[in-house]
């Protein structure tokens, strides 16, 4: 792993998994960043246990990532914002992962508002996560584009275009796979509809 290579999208309580996210504050110089999501987004009340794991992260140098969910251009702009806002004020978050991005430039306009209120509201860092290769017009507005995220079956099975603002998100990963392709990264060995409740194998902490 090339230092600041790994994205992660971590979604499990610190209070319930002390140990991983202690593994995860430990690996800080392997970072480019660690998505926050508190409940689908920054919830409905500041969150103690995130700010103090969000806090620990910041003093090792990692960037936070607050995760809101667009719904393919669905869900309403102001929504979309406040999440934003709450992570900012609750969490110190100092970048956005935008979720659920669809492929097609049809929904630009409603992406290029929204990265002008992520930067106003203190986004120095945007990730839009189309899970696929979107079109071209939406590298011109983030700063890291997710253009595959799904199984490593289906993964090693494809011949992805790669660049330094590409990613790959992959689960079901066997330990002894290869990294993904890109620079920024992240294969975790989770399955099932909550993949992203497990760290990738090189983080794992000894039980």
């Amino acid at each position: 792993m090339t230092p600041s290579s790994l994205l992660l999208p971590f979604y499990e309580h610190p209070a319930d998994r002390p140990d991983d996210w202690a593994a995860v504050v430990a690996a800080a110089p392997a970072l480019y960043g660690v998505v926050l999501n508190p409940a689908s987004g920054a919830g409905r009340a500041p969150d103690p246990a995130f700010a103090e794991v969000a806090a620990r992260l910041r003093a090792a140098g990692v960037r936070v990532l607050g995760y809101a969910d667009t719904d393919y251009g669905r869900r309403p702009h102001a929504e979309v914002v406040a999440d934003l806002v709450r992570h900012r004020d609750w969490y110190g978050a100092d970048g956005a992962f935008l979720d659920q991005v669809p492929t097609e430039p049809a929904a630009l306009p409603h992406y290029r508002r929204l990265t002008v209120a992520a930067r106003a509201a203190g986004a120095t860092t945007l990730v839009l996560n189309h899970g696929a290769h979107p079109a071209p017009g939406y590298e011109e507005i983030a700063d890291l584009l997710v253009t595959f995220e799904g199984p490593w079956d289906a993964y090693r099975a494809l011949d992805l275009p790669v660049a330094d603002h590409y990613c790959h998100l992959v689960y079901a990963v066997p330990a002894d796979a290869p990294r993904p392709a890109t620079p920024v990264h992240c294969a975790v060995p989770g399955t099932g509809a909550h993949p992203w409740g497990t760290l990738p194998h090189t983080l794992e902490p000894v039980r």
